[in-house]
């Protein structure tokens, strides 16, 4: 009896066991966290100071509840004045439109929301993108494929530029930050890696994704592997400053080839423009 009575003890910790490291990976690869930042310059007018962005990247199909209902809800009580998504909304691997433009219709009912393209957006077949960019312009967004937008903001405006993913290695992002005017310069480029081109451009302030955070984080050591940089890559997550430019790299909301995320949860960034005075 002892001996059935221990086996079956080990067989309900085992369960047990299994069942918390099932949560604890739903919950690395579901769990929405919100990373928040603050962008000083001179070239913020007094009227955006407290003017809040948020930050949407690398969804990859996913999805947050029926809708994108938690995520909508989630970005709904963050308050922005401006939504960026940064690329990467469906995965080449697994084509789905249907994540993308849920989102894209909660947010743009929520606040002005501008998109660009990704590397994975550019995988996909030609079919299937214009599918995309037009539910993405059905849904209210803007899509910024290399091309400038004003934002008027009670007497002051916000200059956004937008670099398509197809576009990194050509030198579309000189002539593009050519074309926006004096003050605040705010570029959305889905690839962080190429910071030393947006710094040359002129950029104040970038948006990028593609890293997801390095996938797999560990203490003390950061992300392990990010597309584009390889192993042990150095823009995963956060502020960077290079030269002039501020880049705000988002650790993303999906994942793609590798299907899992650990220490690294999905993120939704926020960053708060302030003027310095």
């Amino acid at each position: 009896m002892k001996t059935r009575e221990g086996r079956w003890k080990q067989m309900v910790a085992i369960g047990a066991a299994l069942v918390l490291l099932a949560a604890f990976f739903w919950w690395q690869n579901n769990g929405l966290t919100v990373s928040r930042y603050e962008f000083t310059s001179t070239k913020v007018p007094r009227e955006l100071d407290g003017y809040t962005i948020v930050q949407l990247s690398d969804l990859h199909n996913h999805r947050f509840g029926d809708g994108q209902r938690r995520l909508l809800k989630l970005v709904e009580e963050l308050e922005p004045d401006l939504v960026l998504m940064t690329g990467d909304l469906v995965d080449r691997n697994r084509t789905d439109l249907i994540p993308a433009l849920e989102l894209a219709k909660g947010t743009s009912e929520l606040a002005p929301t501008y998109y660009i393209t990704g590397n994975h957006e550019w995988s996909i077949a030609d079919r299937e993108r214009t599918e995309l960019l037009e539910g993405m312009t059905e849904a209210g967004v803007v899509v910024l494929e290399d091309r400038c937008a004003v934002l008027p903001v009670g007497e002051s405006c916000l200059v956004l530029a937008g670099l398509s993913d197809e576009s990194l290695r050509d030198g579309t992002v000189d002539w593009l930050m050519e074309d926006v005017p004096d003050g605040l310069s705010i570029l959305l480029a889905h690839e962080p890696q190429f910071i030393s081109d947006y710094a040359r451009a002129g950029a104040d302030l970038v948006f990028s994704g593609h890293a997801h955070g390095g996938q797999i984080r560990l203490p003390f050591v950061g992300g392990l592997y990010a597309p584009g940089q390889g192993f042990l890559p150095k823009l995963t997550k956060g502020l960077y400053e290079v030269e002039d430019t501020t880049l705000v790299v988002s650790r993303g909301l999906g994942n793609s080839t590798f299907p899992f995320r650990f220490l690294n949860r999905p993120e939704v960034v926020v960053l708060t423009l302030r003027t310095e005075d």
